[in-house]
């Protein structure tokens, strides 16, 4: 029986952070090219359970009590802990942030209206290291197996696609910041140009909690 839980409460709770990435090139002939487009699994997630169904199963059996308020700790009590009374949504993001040494960071809003991110592309110089942030709340209860995906396209051809997992957490009224990405920057004459990014930010169950387009402009040089 305790093994059952440990497998349940690890799974939906404590899994650890990871990073994961998934890449592919330009799609070949009759290919879709849709972000959506993801090679399907045949692993099922286990059934979610939430902060109370953990902590109030069993009761009576105290082997099972001790041992899950050792594992979720201050966890047990945060299923009422909400950041926005007004958004429903048990994931809240608030900013995408670009970090490039030596460089001022680009902060990219994640809240109100998103429509016009892809009208102002971020500058990029070519060869440079650069990194994403997403600054996030979790709220209301546990969320399981959190990632972050996004499609980059240029001149209407998907010529990336990359998955990266972030995780599972339970609620809290502090900002959680997740490293998304850490790449070099293509180079050359072929490389420049604008290209447009289409992300969202999805769990295992497959609930979509933002769902985003920016771009950026690879040049030669700073601007």
């Amino acid at each position: 029986m305790i093994a059952c839980y440990q497998e349940k409460i690890f799974y939906c709770f404590w899994k650890p952070w990871m990073a994961e990435t998934e890449e592919s090139c330009v799609p070949k002939e009759g290919e879709k090219e849709e972000e959506e487009d993801e090679p399907a699994l045949n692993y099922q997630p286990p059934a979610q359970k939430s902060i109370n169904e953990i902590v109030s199963a069993d009761q009576d059996d105290d082997s099972l009590v001790r041992y899950k308020q050792k594992l979720l700790g201050c966890a047990a009590g945060s299923a009422n802990i909400i950041v926005d009374p007004d958004n429903p949504s048990k994931v809240i993001l608030q900013k995408l942030i670009v970090k490039v040494d030596s460089r001022p960071d680009v902060v990219i809003p994640l809240t109100g209206d998103l429509s016009k991110l892809s009208k102002n592309p971020i500058v990029i110089k070519e060869g440079c290291k650069y990194c994403m942030e997403i600054h996030f709340y979790v709220q209301r209860d546990i969320v399981c197996g959190l990632n972050y995906t996004h499609c980059v396209y240029r001149k209407g051809v998907k010529v990336d696609s990359t998955k990266y997992m972030v995780g599972s957490y339970g609620p809290s009224n502090t900002i959680l910041v997740s490293k998304v990405a850490s790449e070099d920057a293509p180079t050359g004459l072929l490389s420049r140009g604008t290209y447009t990014v289409r992300s969202k930010f999805i769990d295992d169950d497959k609930i979509e909690y933002l769902k985003w387009e920016w771009a950026f402009e690879i040049t030669k040089e700073w601007k």
